[in-house]
């Protein structure tokens, strides 16, 4: 399974202007929101439900905010760096610094974890992660999805 076969490099922000967690969310969001025509308030209330439940930040500098909708098509993947760091409740009390936002269809359970297990597998290579937290632009984002995709 290839994180590149869910990220449109539309979905990619390397500065997040958001300071803290709802931000972030509504942030991360618009560009989902006008690829699939599906409104914001609803992407945004759907993560704040999840979020409710238990901080998907999951400590390292490390956020993986997801959600599932009904009338959502495909899974969609969002990528979200903040070089500042946001409080998005961590489980280590750290600002996080990188989000990958996992949207996915009510009814795909099994591939919703899978990707999950995905990201977070390659989120544990902290060269990986010092290196996409400084990428320059979404190309350079790609470039090293790429790269960790195929060692993976």
């Amino acid at each position: 399974m290839k994180i590149l076969n869910f990220l449109d490099p539309k979905n990619i922000i390397t500065e997040l202007k958001a300071t803290d967690k709802k931000s972030v969310l509504e942030e991360l969001t618009l560009p989902i929101s006008e690829l699939t025509q599906i409104e914001h308030k609803e992407l945004v209330r759907v993560l704040i439900e999840r979020e409710h439940l238990g901080s998907t930040g999951i400590g390292n500098g490390i956020g993986i905010p997801h959600g599932k909708l009904k009338n959502l098509p495909a899974l969609i993947l969002g990528v979200g760096l903040s070089r500042k760091g946001v409080d998005f409740d961590a489980m280590d009390g750290k600002p996080t610094h990188i989000f990958f936002l996992l949207l996915t269809p009510e009814n795909s359970t099994d591939l919703h974890l899978k990707l999950l297990a995905r990201i977070s597998k390659i989120l544990k290579e902290k060269s990986f992660n010092d290196k996409i937290l400084f990428s320059s632009d979404k190309n350079e984002v790609i470039r090293l999805l790429q790269g960790i995709d195929e060692e993976f």
